[in-house]
């Protein structure tokens, strides 16, 4: 079948989905999303439908969630920093205080633009600040003469608030469906590494 075809397969539509083709399937039993079958039995699905099926999944993420964890995540940074814990750690003892205050404003930056993000459908438009935000916090880094370990390190420190913001919310609200988290953590994902791999990429140009 092709690439294009209007009917896809079974799998395909769960990729489509995002969803485990088991849960595809489920749906289509219980009438969510109109299937056929093909003369040897095999489901086939609706291209557009799927599309469609998928944005109002997105839809229904509520962006009050997203505002909440982004500001449980920049808390946590605050609280992190406030009570200095950082101090004997290597990477951010290398950092002077102009450095300081530029990760402060990039990483608020960066949390407004993750939920910018979100609640835009995960566009590639609202991708490409994850690119940018990744090149300012190198150059900052980079001139301030941290190695890419050094900003890699911290990369991965702040991060884990915003991870460990969703793992929160999920235990005290418990989701509405297993797919809008995995749809939502996919989608943090792809933004975080976005963001990473323009770091790595800025030093390397160097």
């Amino acid at each position: 079948m092709s690439e294009n075809s209007e009917w896809v397969s079974l799998r395909r539509a769960a990729d489509i989905l995002g969803v485990h083709p088991a849960t595809v399937r489920n749906w289509a039993d219980k009438g969510e999303i109109a299937s056929r079958r093909t003369p040897g039995g095999h489901r086939r699905f609706l291209r557009s439908e799927l599309t469609q099926h998928a944005q109002i999944q997105q839809d229904e993420i509520q962006p009050m969630e997203f505002k909440i964890i982004v500001q449980n995540a920049l808390g946590q940074a605050r609280m992190k920093v406030g009570e200095g814990n950082l101090e004997d750690v290597p990477w951010y003892a290398a950092m002077n205080e102009k450095a300081r205050g530029a990760m402060r404003s990039l990483g608020r930056e960066t949390l407004e633009d993750l939920r910018s993000y979100l609640t835009s459908g995960a566009t590639d438009t609202e991708l490409a600040k994850a690119i940018n935000l990744g090149r300012d916090y190198a150059r900052e880094l980079s001139e301030d003469g941290l190695t890419l370990p050094q900003a890699m390190r911290g990369f991965f420190y702040f991060g884990d608030f915003v991870f460990n913001s969703i793992l929160t919310w999920s235990e005290i609200n418990a989701p509405r469906s297993a797919t809008e988290w995995a749809v939502l953590v996919r989608q943090v994902n792809t933004f975080m590494n976005a963001l990473l791999l323009s770091i790595v990429e800025y030093y390397e140009e160097e």
